[in-house]
């Protein structure tokens, strides 16, 4: 798919990868839409991604507000090409901690933990993916929809809704990737490793974030701007469909 002058919708578009693969896209010609749940982000943000760049404030856990938003971006822009589904949360933790002096269960993972994960990562991937797809076959217009899953899709210590929400994502794409071609949409998974996000700086502990950094061949953990540039090229490649990319360093769980 030629980018100029596409529409797309970026979830998650405020901050990190979310926002770079928006300002990335917009510099190739493209309208761009930005979805986020933080309205002073998104305010911001609309200033660095610069061209033709709509900012709603959408809660992709929530039905009625995901449709509200992908109803906006059709009446501004008559319809949608593409959709990258970026928006996603940490809430990292054992999924029980041991006393070691007694060797009995001291805590385990609260529900509500896991439930926060999974009504974003996946659930959220879900609704913004099901509208995107609906908007595209209304509209009469061929498409291509990008997931965000990660290499904790594999398995990851400490990250119990986090992988089992990415794993669902990467399947997600694959199970569309499959249904919608049909209708002229592709949809693929991104898996990144371990990248230079707000969300990975903030939440992450140090100590975790330390030990990752020494299991990355190429050194490093990578940064956002990588990451859209992958984006971009599954949303470019017609060819890349009901698979996943993985730009991890080189990383394996």
């Amino acid at each position: 798919m030629e980018v100029k002058n596409k529409v797309v919708v970026v979830t998650g578009g405020a901050s990190g990868i979310g926002l770079s693969t928006a300002k990335l896209l917009a510099e190739s010609g493209a309208r761009v839409a930005i979805f986020d749940v933080n309205e002073q982000a998104l305010n911001e943000a609309v200033s660095v991604i610069g061209g033709d760049c709509l900012a709603v404030c959408v809660n992709v856990a929530n039905e009625a507000s995901v449709s509200a938003g992908f109803d906006r971006v059709v009446e501004r822009y008559g319809g949608i090409d593409a959709a990258v589904l970026n928006a996603g949360i940490l809430r990292d933790g054992l999924l029980i901690r041991v006393d070691k002096d007694t060797g009995k269960v001291k805590g385990k993972m609260p529900l509500e933990q896991w439930q926060a994960v999974i009504d974003v990562n996946l659930t959220g991937v879900f609704l913004t993916g099901r509208e995107a797809a609906c908007r595209m076959v209304d509209c009469g217009r061929k498409g291509v929809i990008v997931l965000l899953s990660s290499i904790a899709k594999k398995g990851n210590m400490g990250q119990t809704p986090y992988s089992a929400a990415k794993a669902g994502v990467a399947a997600l794409a694959n199970v569309w990737g499959k249904e919608l071609a049909r209708f002229g949409i592709r949809v693929a998974s991104v898996s990144p490793g371990f990248i230079e996000t707000p969300m990975v700086m903030k939440d992450m502990k140090p100590e975790m974030l330390d030990k990752f950094k020494k299991m990355i061949p190429v050194g490093r953990l990578g940064r956002p701007e990588e990451i859209a540039h992958a984006i971009r090229f599954v949303v470019e490649n017609d060819l890349i469909c009901a698979s996943d990319i993985e730009p991890s360093g080189g990383m394996s769980l």
